[in-house]
């Protein structure tokens, strides 16, 4: 009998009000392992992660603790990355994969030597993009053999009905690392052209940040062509996804980028910066999309300019994300990597303790 595989995942996992990719793909490996048979313990940890307070950091130590010796635990490395002095001492008589979402040096330096820690202890580390696990190996020293790729799955979806070019959809925890501030000023500098854009995403994450996309919003007098949706989960995403001609993904660091694949799923070309791991998301051989340079809002516009301006440009990428479509796989297949991961890892502990 295969044993239980326990989650440790962020308490917002399942909060309608604080979407993020990390969440989604938790949440939706969790579910493809379980209708593949396997038995799921989740553990959510409510905390500040990565960076947790001491209340945080006591309810983790008693998680991993009550585990039983020889668990089997695949940790959300935004949760664990950030305190090896938790993980670390109960790594050892745990199967321990680490699930690395976005490498936490990337944004936080300064925590870099603390995940460092946490993946050299692990079993193994998943991550969740080739640039990831390159990233990993690079930054870490960690052995390439040790790090594995589950690269998030994709819901199969109808091609979105769109308009004619001018509906741009952002999708993203609004925050500095999604970039929606220089999506508003690349937008200002197309202000002359027909277009619309509805930013969605997290409001609660960077409340600071909204404040200030807003007043750039207003700055502009683009409030009655940006809207500002929120969250949006379910049939309300999937509504905005089908009236969009182009999702626009300004990020400065992106590990993937889901919303990526999401949109091409419906047949929506991306625009988006060129950074982390956005073109493994994008695919290639037509490219279904155009990228840019991270942080230019100039770049940006000019890209917005040309989509908006040359009806050929828009057929030919939207008859590249048609392409990409049917190559897109479920989350079945990455469930499968996870559970091929945490399988070996599992034989290599039993032959160290048989």
């Amino acid at each position: 009998m295969t044993p239980p595989l326990h989650v440790v995942v962020p308490a917002d996992v399942a909060d309608p009000e604080l979407p993020s990719g990390g969440n989604v793909y938790d949440r939706r490996v969790g579910r493809a392992l379980i209708e593949a048979g396997r038995t799921v313990v989740e553990i959510p940890v409510a905390g500040s992660w990565p960076r947790p307070g001491p209340q945080d950091r006591a309810a983790l130590a008693a998680a991993l603790a009550g585990l039983p010796d020889g668990a089997v635990v695949v940790l959300d490395g935004l949760v664990g990355c950030g305190v090896p002095d938790v993980v670390v001492p109960q790594a050892g008589r745990l199967a321990l994969v680490v699930l690395v979402h976005l490498p936490l040096g990337e944004e936080s330096p300064q925590l870099a030597a603390l995940e460092r820690e946490v993946l050299h202890a692990a079993g193994a580390v998943v991550a969740t993009s080739g640039w990831t696990a390159r990233r990993i190996v690079e930054r870490h020293g960690l052995p390439a053999d040790r790090v594995r790729v589950a690269e998030p799955g994709v819901v199969a979806a109808p091609l979105a009905a769109g308009s004619g070019g001018g509906r741009l959809l952002c999708v993203g925890s609004i925050s500095p690392t999604k970039g929606q501030d220089v999506l508003v000023a690349a937008l200002a500098q197309v202000a002359d052209r027909p277009w619309t854009c509805e930013l969605v995403g997290a409001l609660r994450r960077a409340p600071e940040h909204v404040a200030a996309v807003r007043r750039e919003i207003a700055d502009h007098g683009l409030g009655d062509r940006v809207r500002v949706a929120g969250p949006l989960v379910g049939a309300e995403l999937a509504a905005a996804y089908a009236a969009a001609d182009l999702l626009v993904l300004p990020s400065r660091v992106e590990a993937y980028g889901m919303v990526a694949t999401e949109a091409l799923a419906r047949g929506i070309p991306v625009l988006a910066s060129d950074v982390g791991g956005v073109p493994e998301a994008l695919g290639g051989d037509p490219v279904p999309g155009i990228l840019v340079t991270p942080g230019d809002a100039a770049a940006l516009a000019a890209a917005l300019r040309r989509w908006l301006d040359d009806p050929g440009l828009r057929a030919e990428l939207r008859h590249a994300a048609a392409l990409r479509r049917p190559a897109l796989h479920g989350w079945e297949v990455t469930a499968r990597c996870l559970a091929t991961t945490v399988d070996a890892v599992m034989r290599t502990r039993a032959g160290r303790h048989g």
